[in-house]
């Protein structure tokens, strides 16, 4: 059986560290703002991003990598690997998914397989993590890909941002909306509904939000993330509320990035489960 090789991109926010220790190939989104062009990095180097996104009315633009960058990782993978199978964030947020397909036809000889799931943020992240498990304990290309596949189907993302401002500045809310629901303390209740992301419920106050999100946990989860945006207190005392709800459930704090973080702004806190 050949050697696999997992790649996966930047908003996976999987730590710089992980990525060198267990040897993952990590390919970028990029961010616009204020003009200049960055690559989005790893957790614990966004927090420069949301201040400046709080202390501005400049919006900042996101693209997917060029097929010729996943191109570029393919190659440079393929060097001691076999073959790749490359796990993405959902085709339904990003264009990400399809330069990766582009940068894989490019090697039509090469056993190359990409993944849309469906997902980001630290749902991408556990099935980056199964991925890796299933290569070390020998799995072949195809269990893995079946498995990721499978899973992918019943991972939920819900989400609640501090303010309304960053959805009505990213074009997903109007400007009225916000400002009456900013007035009124309404927090938007937000589900990655079939690879997009999708208004759900609003409700009144950070408290009924956080219920709301915790509520819609199945009694049977088995992991949980916090993802958080400038928000870490808050997340500490929902991870508290969770510990006691679901003791064997493994739970974890996690950082949303720019690229998915830009729409929501800081104070968002969200949960990833399976």
């Amino acid at each position: 059986m050949g050697k696999i090789k997992i790649i996966t991109d930047s908003t996976s926010y999987i730590s710089k560290e992980f990525k060198e220790k267990v040897g993952l190939e990590v390919v970028s989104l990029n961010y616009i703002f204020d003009d200049e062009t960055f690559k989005e990095g790893f957790r614990g180097e966004y927090d420069d991003f949301f201040k400046k996104l709080e202390s501005t009315k400049l919006f900042p633009t996101t693209s997917q990598p060029s097929a010729g960058e996943f191109y570029d990782a393919f190659v440079d993978s393929l060097k001691d690997h076999d073959e790749i199978i490359a796990i993405v964030l959902s085709s339904k947020l990003s264009g990400t998914y399809n330069s990766a397909v582009l940068a894989k036809n490019m090697l039509e000889d090469k056993k190359v397989t990409i993944i849309d799931s469906e997902t980001s943020a630290s749902n991408l992240r556990f099935l980056v993590e199964d991925a890796l498990d299933m290569v070390n304990l020998g799995k072949s290309s195809e269990e893995i890909v079946n498995f990721i596949n499978d899973k992918k189907k019943n991972m939920h993302i819900l989400l609640t941002t501090g303010t309304l401002e960053y959805l009505s500045r990213g074009g997903r809310l109007s400007s009225v909306q916000s400002t009456i629901g900013n007035f009124l303390s309404i927090k938007p209740i937000i589900e990655l509904q079939d690879g997009e992301l999708k208004l759900i419920e609003k409700v009144r106050g950070s408290n009924k939000a956080i219920s709301f999100l915790i509520d819609k946990i199945p009694s049977d989860v088995q992991k949980i993330s916090i993802c958080q945006i400038l928000n870490i207190d808050e997340a500490k005392k929902v991870k508290i509320l969770l510990e006691a709800k679901y003791p064997n459930a493994e739970i974890s704090i996690d950082e949303l990035g720019p690229v998915i973080g830009a729409h929501l702004g800081p104070k968002t806190l969200g949960i990833c489960y399976y």
